[in-house]
């Protein structure tokens, strides 16, 4: 198992951060909705320390995720049209903006909120804003919020980009992300009409040598 990408798949060590990274991601928002309804309780606050906690893993991940990609390869571009060679870099881009926006601004919250801060009981991390501040916290509630909503449309979009490039290009962008043999070769696509191949001029009909027969005399 080769841990750094080459020309043909990611490696293993941006598969495994680009998974666990997801899986997480899923896991707080799914955390986050469930529970913004809670009442005030002991579970409650459980449950807002552990989504605290995750969304700091989440970061620090981030942080080596990105280190990572400035010592790794990346693969060989799967031909597709200029447009969506763009939008694929600016929805990479702007998930990789929110995945630094969204923790930070749930840190800064939780700072402006005047509450500690702790990753799953083991130590304490500083605080963001020197301690409670309404207006900061308003913001910092408001970003996270839109955030989160932004951040699932644009993995909406990631997923539904590598679901029709599996199923309707039929190419190798989800496979090689996944780690799995290439599904076969795809002929490169261009925005530029496709033009008819030459036709050679067509070889000269040669007619067959003529037949000379004899014709007997009728006069003695």
């Amino acid at each position: 198992m080769a841990w750094k990408s080459d020309a043909n798949r990611w490696g293993a060590g941006a598969r495994t951060l680009h998974w666990l990274m997801a899986v997480l991601i899923i896991c707080l928002g799914a955390v986050g909705l469930y529970m913004a309804d809670l009442p005030n309780s002991p579970q409650k606050i459980k449950i807002y320390a552990l989504h605290k906690s995750i969304g700091l893993t989440v970061l620090a991940l981030l942080v080596l995720r990105v280190a990572w990609r400035m010592a790794d390869r990346r693969p060989d571009e799967v031909p597709m049209p200029h447009w969506q060679a763009l939008a694929a870099r600016a929805t990479h881009l702007f998930l990789y903006v929110l995945m630094l926006v969204l923790p930070l601004s749930g840190w800064m919250y939780n700072s402006a909120s005047g509450y500690p801060l702790q990753w799953f009981g083991l130590f304490n991390l500083p605080s963001l804003t020197g301690g409670a501040d309404a207006s900061l916290k308003g913001v910092a509630h408001a970003v996270h919020e839109y955030g989160f909503y932004l951040l699932a449309l644009l993995l909406a979009a990631h997923v539904g980009g590598a679901l029709k490039h599996h199923f309707v290009d039929r190419d190798d962008t989800l496979v090689r992300m996944l780690g799995l043999l290439r599904r076969r070769g795809t002929p490169p696509i261009s925005d530029e009409p496709a033009t008819a191949a030459p036709v050679p001029p067509a070889a000269p009909v040669v007619p067959p040598p003529a037949t000379v027969t004899s014709q007997e005399n009728p006069n003695p």
